[in-house]
């Protein structure tokens, strides 16, 4: 018998949130400031992030996609010596802490649907847990989750999966109960090692045939996972619900 779901671990940039409707924004802005002002020189390292300054862009293969902090750091201190390694992981997280977020579907009424339906929900993203924990508040949506890691909460990054197995560990599940869904590689390479659902969704830069050989099911946006889980019999059993 095929295990319901009783957890759903979200991504979070190109996942809950559009990526280049957020992050083109945060780059640009931080480039800019980093480099005070001198645009082409901003332009020079957003080239060294796979980033496109003048049209605000990025190149699906850019390490900024699925990459964490210190490693999108790692591709631009060699261009800014001057600058100590604390400082810039400092900088580029707070720049990332305020950068506007563009919901990839309404969360709110979403997220209570899966509440509702009894369903532990959690992110795990490789970006800071702080300017997670701010995007969430902005969208008012933070309070709908029991668990939230970033790259630096003690768990790693992805594509390994100590994340995701530590929402499940928390929170009493078995992996096989719970659903990893995101919009990179990492998102799935990190739901297969942990021995989850995988799905995938086309709010990032990936495209459908990056993702399919990865995913149980590759989605539009989020908003069609209700749908998902009803035609697949996967919600929680009743008695589950809190």
């Amino acid at each position: 018998m095929t295990a319901k779901v009783k957890g759903i671990l979200f991504d979070k940039d190109g996942t809950l949130f559009d990526f280049n409707a957020t992050w083109a924004v945060w780059a640009y802005d931080f480039l800019t400031d980093l480099v005070g002002g001198d645009a082409p020189k901003a332009a020079f390292l957003g080239g060294a992030l796979g980033f496109d300054y003048a049209h605000r862009t990025f190149h699906p293969e850019s390490p900024v996609i699925a990459g964490t902090a210190e490693e999108v750091a790692s591709y631009i201190k060699p261009f800014v010596p001057d600058v100590p390694d604390a400082e810039l992981l400092d900088r580029m997280n707070a720049a990332a802490a305020v950068a506007p977020q563009v919901e990839a579907v309404p969360l709110a009424p979403l997220l209570a649907e899966l509440r509702a339906r009894g369903l532990k929900l959690g992110v795990a993203t490789n970006d800071a847990e702080h300017p997670a924990r701010a995007h969430l508040v902005k969208a008012g949506v933070l309070e709908e989750f029991d668990f939230v890691a970033g790259f630096d909460s003690g768990f790693g990054g992805k594509p390994q999966p100590g994340q995701l197995l530590a929402f499940a560990d928390q929170h009493g599940l078995d992996p096989s109960e719970v659903v990893m869904i995101g919009d990179s590689l990492h998102d799935l390479h990190a739901g297969r090692a942990a021995g989850m659902r995988c799905i995938g969704v086309l709010t990032g830069m990936a495209s459908g045939p990056d993702l399919s050989p990865h995913a149980d099911v590759v989605l539009p946006d989020i908003g069609f996972l209700p749908d998902w889980l009803t035609q697949q019999d996967l919600w929680p059993e009743l008695e589950t619900q809190r």
